[in-house]
């Protein structure tokens, strides 16, 4: 079935850990938290140690911190509801913007994988999507206004410019930009969840999206484009996404985060009982009706709520998982 197994125990932030993410050449993990700092991690040896602190961009709780996909930059949503983008052309990493406008707390920030888009969302509601035209020039390029409630995360598609948002209102909405009138409108609702969405992750080719939510399941979302084989209608020559699998009776909490490796197609999830769980997609599973196995978990991962999970770009079976016990965790997945 597999095992995870523990590598290393990173401590060094002080209060809750609410977010990981590794760089995309999968050598640096970054991490942030309750303490306003984000704290870069990389290898010495066989171990991970802290490299930098980034301590005076935030006044408030840092929520997340993500990479470009060129990893030359680190962005990082706080609830003082700025966005910061840090970066290191002097050597050292400095912060050389902050994207203001969020009433409230800010939630996620993500990255296109162009490299020239970026979404933050927030408590206020709002999606907004911004423009990098110059060299540390981000321009607000829309507010979307779409989801009724608070918005828990933002991801972008592995490949094209479509958005993907995740809220408290148990709806996950797909967003792109308009090239008729260079508007960004939602192309997409997907309901099915009866509780907040907090997380979402595409796979590998960005045609399936797995979220998960507070009323404890997984689900599995399939795009059906125009034109389909399985002949599912599809509107305004959108496609279509159909929830085509939903996994129930693992969790016995809230999911807070999901993470789907594009090595290995394995699924890691956080949850509100303190345990990260793997599952994968079975081998002759119908792709309009998948099936996925539970692999294995490590009971009492960590001693209070896992707020995230993230799978290492690179490295086959390296997961990094965070919490509300102040600790991060590198754990090796074998099959």
């Amino acid at each position: 079935m597999g095992k995870l197994e523990l590598q290393q125990t990173l401590s060094k932030h002080i209060g809750r850990v609410w977010n990981v993410s590794w760089h995309p050449k999968g050598d640096a993990l970054a991490s942030c938290g309750e303490d306003k700092t984000i704290r870069i991690w990389t290898k010495e040896g066989n171990k991970w140690v802290n490299k930098v602190v980034l301590a005076d961009g935030h006044k408030r709780t840092i929520r997340e911190v993500t990479w470009s996909p060129c990893g030359n930059y680190l962005a990082s949503a706080s609830f003082d509801a700025t966005t910061a983008i840090w970066d290191k052309k002097s050597g050292e990493f400095e912060c050389n913007a902050t994207l203001e406008g969020h009433e409230n707390e800010v939630k996620s920030v993500t990255w296109s994988k162009s490299g020239h888009l970026l979404a933050t969302c927030s408590r206020d509601k709002s999606v907004w999507v911004w423009e990098i035209a110059d060299e540390d020039e981000y321009e607000c390029a829309a507010v979307l206004n779409a989801h009724t409630q608070d918005v828990k995360k933002v991801i972008w598609h592995p490949e094209k410019d479509i958005l993907a948002s995740a809220s408290y209102d148990n709806t996950v909405k797909l967003f792109k930009e308009d090239p008729a009138d260079n508007d960004w409108v939602c192309v997409s609702t997907l309901t099915s969840h009866e509780s907040t969405v907090w997380s979402l992750a595409f796979d590998k080719t960005g045609t399936r999206l797995a979220t998960a939510s507070d009323d404890c399941t997984l689900k599995i979302w399939k795009e059906y484009p125009p034109n389909n084989p399985e002949g599912i209608p599809t509107i305004d020559n959108e496609s279509s996404w159909k929830c085509v699998c939903t996994l129930a009776g693992y969790h016995t909490r809230t999911i807070y985060d999901i993470s789907w490796c594009h090595v290995t197609g394995l699924i890691a999830t956080a949850c509100g009982d303190d345990i990260i769980r793997i599952f994968k997609e079975d081998e002759n599973s119908d792709p309009n009706a998948p099936t996925f196995s539970f692999l294995s978990s490590a009971e009492r991962s960590h001693s209070q709520d896992v707020n995230c999970v993230a799978w290492n770009p690179k490295v086959a079976g390296l997961l990094a998982s965070c919490s509300d016990d102040g600790e991060i965790k590198l754990w090796n997945f074998i099959e």
